[in-house]
């Protein structure tokens, strides 16, 4: 696998067919869509980012792929509340490629700790790397040994490391 792939990944993750899966950053719907049909119809999505535009493009492409199990959420994983779902609601949360871009990492994993359920799982991936001009500066590498310590020191249990791509890193975590 030369880059991610969030098929690859999202199968990795192993998620149950009627899950609740928050995607942090939805961004353009690169994993919500590969949750969506990992979760069946059965499951939600909840597409979360707080640029509207890409929200829109979330929408639109998901209903072009039949995916009526994503719903569209307007907000800032960065904020204590900020994602407005409630507490221990969803069984995953997927936060893909936000690390290297956030101050607020603390804030972000406090938010996921909040909406997950005792026993649910966060699926973490990020860059190790810059590649051919894409992912993020050298300085603003976020790096996985960095990560792990971070979710571990908000509680998290470590349970596996994933192959994410040949630029980036996966680990998933549990919510004891």
């Amino acid at each position: 696998m030369a880059f991610t792939d969030p098929e690859h990944n999202i199968q990795q993750f192993g998620l149950q067919s009627g899950a609740r899966v928050a995607d942090f950053g939805a961004g353009t719907g690169f994993y919500a869509f590969e949750i969506a049909k990992a979760v069946g119809g059965a499951g939600k999505v909840y597409a979360i980012d707080v640029q509207k535009d890409l929200l829109s493009k979330i929408k639109t492409e998901g209903g072009k792929r039949n995916l009526t199990n994503i719903e569209i959420v307007w907000a800032d994983v960065e904020k204590p509340g900020g994602t407005h779902l409630r507490a221990d609601s969803v069984d995953g949360v997927v936060i893909s490629n936000i690390l290297f871009q956030t101050a607020a990492k603390e804030a972000v994993l406090s938010e996921a700790k909040r909406i997950l359920k005792s026993g649910g799982r966060a699926l973490v991936i990020d860059w190790t790397d810059s590649f051919g001009g894409m992912g993020p500066s050298f300085d603003t590498i976020f790096p996985a040994v960095k990560a792990r310590a971070l979710f571990e020191k908000a509680g998290f249990v470590f349970q596996t490391q994933i192959r994410a791509g040949d630029h980036h890193y996966g680990f998933i975590f549990k919510k004891p």
